[in-house]
């Protein structure tokens, strides 16, 4: 009898290697998959940081600059006029009284609403805005329009419904010692920044104005 030679069945071998090698290309693909994940998620942060440190870096930037700004001759200064331009525009507007305080010892100014008939008390609440000046800002002396002067301690400048009581100016020196002057004119309320130490113009009438 001739023997007979059959070749091995591989079939449900072949399908084990088969189904093994598409488990491992499923897992392949998914660890693929979270690992693109893991990587976008990655980027998203980063650039979300990104963002977050330009915004601070940008508004320390901007409080910086804005610091040096207030801390410059004319803005300082223009503080100055708009706070007594305040003073004045209230007082006109309403039957309120306001004081502008001079420090010139302390080296600042406040704005206040006067509230009590005792003049020489300044209350924390009737304080609506004050300011310091820095060395790129100095107060040197103010004069009132009715001849009297003060280098030192306080000047106080009072506005009414009718006007300011008393007229004058105030002289500042800039980083450079170069004067310049606030003026206060009671007769039209203007306050104006002038260069140099300008004369003043004495009012027609030497009465003072009603407070």
């Amino acid at each position: 009898m001739t023997p007979i030679c059959s070749a091995p069945m591989h079939t449900e071998l072949d399908a084990r290697y088969w189904i093994l090698d598409t488990r491992r290309t499923k897992d392949e693909n998914r660890a693929s998959s979270i690992e693109n994940r893991v990587r976008g998620f990655t980027l998203t942060e980063l650039i979300v940081v990104l963002l977050i440190v330009s915004m601070f870096v940008l508004l320390a930037q901007t409080n910086l600059f804005g610091l040096l700004r207030r801390n410059t001759f004319r803005a300082q200064a223009q503080e100055l006029v708009s706070t007594m331009q305040m003073a004045a525009s209230a007082a006109a507007q309403s039957n309120r009284r306001y004081e502008v305080i001079i420090d010139l010892t302390e080296q600042n100014f406040l704005l206040r609403q006067i509230t009590t008939p005792d003049l020489s008390e300044v209350l924390e609440e009737e304080i609506i805005a004050e300011n310091n000046f820095s060395d790129n800002c100095r107060l040197v002396y103010v004069q009132f329009d009715d001849g009297e002067s003060t280098n030192e301690g306080k000047a106080k400048f009072r506005a009414g419904h009718s006007g300011w009581q008393y007229g004058g100016k105030i002289v500042l020196l800039d980083e450079k010692e170069q004067p310049y002057s606030v003026v206060v004119n009671r007769l039209n309320r203007m306050i104006t920044l002038k260069e140099g130490d300008v004369g003043l113009l004495e009012p027609k009438e030497k009465n003072e104005v009603p407070f």
